[in-house]
């Protein structure tokens, strides 16, 4: 029946209590993504941002049936212009810095889609009014790491520690340059979740649900590197090791100044100069994606129950082809032959 019953005043409902009603049910469970699973509570609490920054304040009031294509078009290019733009406190110590732009109009206007769907599934309006709107390109380049900047990042990771960076975080930093995750897969990994003789990591909670990587050599010197002293691999500076590193994004900027990057390398261009690397070094698409964990990932991979040899190969050729470029290199473990004792 859904969460409005059968009330003869669906036909009055605004676009807030549209956003409302949109957010309860996916909180409940009740709505699903593409990929037949439930919204995470981390894409809630954007789509909540998004709702309260951009949608409410610039079509709240309107009623939903009576919302058109001019009115949606009109949104998207007051976001576009910054007319949302706003510095929010979101907690005692926080700042949500809301910008405008092409890229936040895409995303809420994606959102906007999402909830008119909705709306006509439950019958509040006929058709969706954000179909047939053309967005423009938001300018977003696919960013890679150039070999000068690689050495610099390098050259920042042996120094940071010198300069009071809190170590988790510089491990941070280096084994997204080797491991090429997501930011938020590293905050999140959990001891248990890493099996260090088998060289593998096996994420249940990922953007793409569960996934086994494959750890490198390399990677697996970044974990031996920390402490266990804590369910997290990589825990925050203050309190137990239980705590999630909120604040990685701050120290990845004293890692950039220290080695003087400009500012649009950002954690997210490690990944994608991780798999430009794969890619350069001649892996195919399915080996890519299994390394890094893409949603693209061929249909065998979610299988896999472990990384076999040939995805632990590849994965040490990236890392390595990575560290070569910080100007470090891995010291091959040593063989030591055994002499027979005579008998």
């Amino acid at each position: 029946m859904g969460i409005f019953g059968a009330s003869p005043h669906v036909g009055r409902k605004t676009v807030a209590e549209l956003c409302d009603f949109y957010l309860a049910d996916a909180e409940a469970g009740r709505l699903v993504t593409r990929r037949r699973t439930q919204k995470k509570a981390s894409t809630l609490a954007i789509d909540k941002g998004r709702i309260a920054r951009h949608i409410k304040p610039l079509l709240g009031q309107l009623r939903v049936a009576a919302v058109t294509r001019e009115d949606v078009e009109c949104f998207m290019h007051d976001v576009t212009e910054g007319k949302t733009a706003s510095n929010t406190k979101t907690k005692p110590r926080g700042l949500a810095r809301v910008r405008g732009g092409k890229g936040a109009a895409n995303r809420a206007m994606g959102l906007l889609g999402a909830i008119f769907s909705y709306a006509v599934r439950r019958r509040m309006c006929s058709d969706n009014p954000v179909h047939g709107v053309m967005r423009p390109a938001d300018g977003r380049r696919d960013r890679r790491f150039t070999d000068a900047e690689y050495e610099a990042l390098g050259s920042a990771l042996r120094r940071a520690a010198a300069a009071g960076i809190w170590p988790p975080a510089i491990a941070v930093a280096r084994f997204l340059a080797v491991a090429g995750w997501r930011s938020s897969e590293v905050l999140t990994l959990r001891w248990d979740e890493v099996d260090l003789a088998r060289r593998t990591a096996t994420l249940g909670d990922t953007k793409t649900g569960r996934s086994v990587r494959p750890l490198s050599h390399a990677a697996c010197d970044v974990l031996r590197s920390l402490s266990c002293s804590g369910r997290l691999v990589f825990p925050a500076a203050r309190g137990s090791g239980d705590i999630v590193m909120s604040g990685f994004k701050k120290f990845w900027k004293r890692i950039a100044k220290l080695g003087g990057l400009p500012p649009d390398v950002t954690p997210h261009v490690l990944r994608h100069s991780f798999a430009s690397l794969a890619a350069d070094l001649g892996y195919s698409e399915p080996v890519i994606a299994a390394l890094i964990g893409h949603q693209g990932r061929s249909t065998t991979s979610r299988y896999l129950h472990s990384a076999d040899a040939v995805l632990l190969a590849a994965a040490d050729a990236v890392a390595d082809r990575s560290t070569e470029l910080m100007g470090e290199r891995r010291m091959p473990p040593q063989v030591m032959e055994l002499r027979r004792a005579n008998r």
